[in-house]
């Protein structure tokens, strides 16, 4: 035996999730992304505490102010701080698209699955529903159900509760699809392999072949597909404020404040210059970090 074998031998076993923080930790850009992602989430979480301006104070001397010691981001044309509306806000943004990642990670892990794991029609069904609604117009239907169902879901759980629901229902709702043909293709590429064969000789359920075997063994492309879909629930949020039908106007959303401020460009332009960039670097973090998982968790990846 030579000594690198004798070296590989005595080596201790390394867990897949070290491995796998092993290879995350080589992608220089998901690492800073993360540290960036993390000092935003804290700093949402835990700003208030120490910044404990309210966002509803109103201060008419203090209009379009530029930022300052008094108010460190400026203040909008109320004269109400900017940064305590986006500290306010960005616990909205975040919430609303790590709720609607997990909605369509559930939907589309569950319909993947099921479709993955039968034969005949069940897998023509459910691709023919997944295929009707990555056919449909997404935009057009997104502002159609809020306007619609806004004031119902308002009257029943509150301004803020009932809009919240309803952007993160309709913006999981519309997210599943692409989770749900990943988890698919997984499976079917799964289901044939060894292990799975010699737990189905020994007589393991399909249950149990999906729980214990298939399953855990396709989460990596699901992790990473969770990423992106958390970018694109905080730009759908954003994109619905800025138009006027998402969160109401005295609840700060980073795309409500955009869309205050899309009038006072000219003469304030800090205003729409804090929230977008709030939103551009959550966005970019996340992509970052999706790339460093999905680089972290392939196993075809040889180092």
């Amino acid at each position: 035996m030579t000594s690198t074998a004798m070296a590989a031998a005595r080596r201790p076993p390394v867990s897949p999730w070290l491995e796998a923080w092993r290879r995350f930790r080589r992608h220089r850009m998901a690492v800073i992304s993360l540290i960036v992602l993390s000092l935003m989430v804290l700093a949402v979480l835990v700003g208030p505490l120490f910044y404990t301006v309210s966002i509803s104070d109103i201060d008419f001397t203090a209009r379009l102010a530029r930022p300052s010691a008094a108010h460190p981001l400026g203040t909008d044309d109320l004269g109400q701080d900017l940064l305590a509306r986006i500290l306010y806000g960005g616990r909205i943004s975040l919430a609303v698209g790590l709720a609607a990642m997990t909605m369509a990670i559930v939907v589309g892990v569950f319909i993947g699955a099921v479709a993955g794991i039968s034969r005949g029609w069940v897998d023509t069904v459910l691709m023919w529903i997944t295929d009707l609604f990555l056919s449909l117009p997404q935009l057009p239907l997104l502002l159609l159900l809020i306007y619609l169902l806004r004031d119902t879901l308002k009257v029943a759980f509150g301004p803020e509760v009932g809009v919240f629901l309803l952007i993160v229902f309709v913006i999981g709702g519309f997210g599943w699809m692409p989770v749900a043909r990943l988890v698919r293709a997984q499976f079917f590429s799964l289901r044939e392999k060894e292990f799975v064969e010699a737990a189905r000789a020994l007589g393991a359920s399909t249950p149990r072949q999906v729980w214990r075997h298939i399953l855990p063994n396709s989460l990596g492309p699901v992790i990473v597909a969770g990423t992106i879909d958390v970018a694109a629930a905080i730009l759908a949020e954003s994109t619905l404020s800025f138009l006027g039908l998402g969160f109401p106007p005295d609840i700060p959303t980073w795309g409500r404040i955009l869309f205050d401020a899309k009038d006072y460009l000219d003469i304030a332009p800090h205003w729409a210059l804090f929230p977008g960039l709030a939103i551009f670097l959550a966005v970019l973090t996340i992509n970052f970090i999706g790339d460093g998982l999905r680089d972290a968790l392939d196993p075809r990846r040889v180092d």
